[in-house]
């Protein structure tokens, strides 16, 4: 299962692509980084385009549009909460993808569930509100710094949900167009309609970008591996026994890094527990697969 391979790999470079969001949010604001982020990708795309102009079916230059359009509003949601939460509880939260992953592919891509994915689908609900939980028991201790520094405003949670949300329609916008057309045509129009989009924002909210986001290098690091994260997955879905409800699973590796990075990296507190609701939620994910 060679595609298999390349969603774990995708869902690898993520996680280390998430911590290097957050190291580059810390020179510049979240529009900078996302314009330039998304251009710089684009660059890598270049090569690409004479594959991407020959034979794409006109309707796709629409369709493709509405998936860039769809990850326009899930970036800006996405970067905007892992700049105001810690990555440990971003990475945590971000595997509710998984949720609505999932529904999209029995309801709209008619993919089997079983009893596994079921279980494993509970297992996941329990560590996500395990993790919600957990400040709220600290708020009652007498570690109140603990409870400060953990204490995420409501309205992170809800942008991070909406970006899973919007990730998700993605996902599936994946699967059904790789039946028809390849993977750089889809990587080159993509991120075409995404510089666009975010352009248009900038022109119309009017923002000025600093001289100093271009001397970022977490943004050049950052833009490189989601190309080749995003062609590793574009490739994946082409497979045509490829399964949108395992690859989310797949993806979920990133959670671990995550955690991992924001205790050495970003020195955050209550890594363990935060470990233990990853472990609940991959072990949801370990029971879904074995049903698959």
């Amino acid at each position: 299962m060679l595609w298999a391979g390349l969603v774990l790999f995708y869902g690898i470079v993520k996680g280390f692509r998430d911590v290097v969001k957050k190291k580059a949010l810390t020179k510049n604001t979240v529009m900078e980084v996302l314009f330039v982020y998304t251009v710089l990708a684009f660059l890598f795309c270049i090569p690409e385009a004479p594959a991407a102009f020959n034979g794409l079916p006109p309707k796709y230059y629409f369709l493709i549009a509405i998936k860039s359009f769809v990850i326009f509003i899930a970036w800006i949601c996405s970067f905007k909460a892992l700049d105001n939460i810690p990555i440990s509880i971003y990475g945590v939260l971000d595997l509710s993808r998984i949720l609505f992953s999932t529904a999209f592919g029995l309801l709209v891509l008619h993919e089997k569930g079983s009893i596994y994915s079921t279980i494993g689908l509970v297992l996941v609900l329990f560590g996500l509100v395990f993790l919600r939980v957990y400040p709220e028991i600290k708020k009652r201790s007498k570690d109140a710094e603990a409870y400060k520094a953990e204490k995420i405003p409501s309205k992170y949670i809800w942008m991070v949900l909406a970006s899973c949300i919007l990730n998700a329609v993605s996902g599936c916008l994946d699967k059904i167009y790789m039946k028809e057309i390849n993977s750089s045509q889809l990587q080159f129009w993509y991120m075409f309609y995404l510089v666009s989009f975010y352009g248009l924002y900038f022109v119309i909210r009017r923002i000025k970008i600093s001289a100093s986001v271009w001397k970022n290098g977490w943004i050049w690091l950052l833009s490189f591996l989601f190309f080749i994260a995003d062609k590793a997955l574009f490739i994946a879905n082409s497979y045509a026994d490829s399964k949108v409800i395992i690859m989310t699973l797949l993806k979920q590796s990133a959670c671990i890094i995550s955690i991992v990075c924001g205790k050495f990296i970003f020195k955050e507190k209550n890594i363990g527990y935060k470990l233990f609701c990853a472990a609940v939620v991959l072990s949801g994910l370990v029971v879904s697969m074995l049903g698959g």
